[in-house]
């Protein structure tokens, strides 16, 4: 029977690059001891804010990754959204716990032919890009798209031997 597309039902959930957390909040609601790294301040104190006001934890922090690297084998699920490190996805992969979930989408360069959205090639993934970077974990979910927006989807599981 093949693996169900789901992320672990409990323990430590990371919003990577997390804004006001929309998505840490999600995480916080599901039951997940959830963490949320951003670079800006003032977004990891709306998301805090947020949290408390729905009586939820939430963990965040203001850092520059690059500077003050993840820890090791410690999440359950790390969720980034729409954000685009290169040199992070080493950091990403080994701070997923085995049996980890990760959900990583951003945009790739097809997203130069619409009207809004990043154009940098910093901030843009080249068709495949993204799968290659977990490339050894387990391969729950991929797919690009090009409309409404130009993005690359990957859900990856670490196994024990990745």
């Amino acid at each position: 029977m093949d693996a169900p597309l789901v992320a672990p039902a409990r323990g430590a959930a990371l919003d990577l690059a997390m804004g006001r957390g929309r998505h840490a909040l999600l995480l916080a609601r599901a039951g997940f001891r959830t963490y949320g790294v951003d670079r800006d301040f003032a977004a990891v104190r709306d998301a805090m804010i947020a949290a408390a006001a729905e009586g939820l934890a939430l963990i965040g922090w203001c850092a520059d990754l690059t500077m003050h690297p993840l820890p090791e084998s410690r999440f359950d699920v790390i969720i980034v959204a729409r954000y685009l490190q290169r040199d992070l996805f080493p950091a990403i992969r080994a701070a997923l716990r085995p049996g980890g979930v990760v959900l990583y989408e951003t945009f790739t360069f097809e997203q130069r032919s619409h009207a809004r959205g990043p154009t940098s090639a910093d901030h843009l993934l080249e068709a495949g890009e993204l799968r290659r970077h977990f490339e050894g974990l387990d391969e729950l979910f991929y797919e690009e798209v090009s409309a409404p927006e130009a993005l690359a989807r990957i859900v990856a599981r670490r196994t024990n031997r990745s």
